[in-house]
């Protein structure tokens, strides 16, 4: 009963696709099966300079987390994610999103998400990965 007079009055806010798909453990579980691809991939694997891949998938985990409504923390430890420039260094042509593409998708089929949650989660993935090439050919 109380929930229905909240919201009545007005005080429960939509919530985020965040918290619709259970919050930072979701992406952080999201992201670490993204890497575990990764880290044995021959295109996207040379990427990534450091030896770890746990600060890369922290970063990428962070951006996810703010991105869909989550906390700020990526944005408070680093700014605007100007995720075009901060790829330039690397080649990412359509190799490359292929294979991007390839372990998101093995890590989204694997999250357990509602097929809707999906479906959002992997347009806005599509879309992402098309936007990052910077290498035509």
């Amino acid at each position: 009963m109380d929930c229905v007079n909240e919201i009545r009055r007005g005080t429960l806010q939509e919530q985020t696709f965040y918290e619709q798909v259970g919050g930072e453990e979701t992406f952080r579980r999201l992201v670490h099966r993204f890497y575990e691809g990764v880290a044995e991939d021959p295109i996207l694997r040379p990427m990534y300079p450091e030896e770890d891949l746990g600060p890369a998938e922290e970063r990428f985990a962070l951006f996810l987390i703010q991105y869909w409504g989550g906390p700020t923390t990526y944005g408070d430890q680093r700014g605007h994610p100007r995720l075009r420039m901060r790829h330039a260094p690397f080649v990412v042509d359509q190799a490359a999103h292929d294979a991007w593409l390839k372990h998101m998708r093995t890590a989204v089929d694997e999250s357990g998400l509602s097929e809707e949650h999906r479906t959002t989660l992997w347009d806005y993935l599509t879309h992402a990965a098309r936007f990052m090439i910077n290498t035509p050919g």
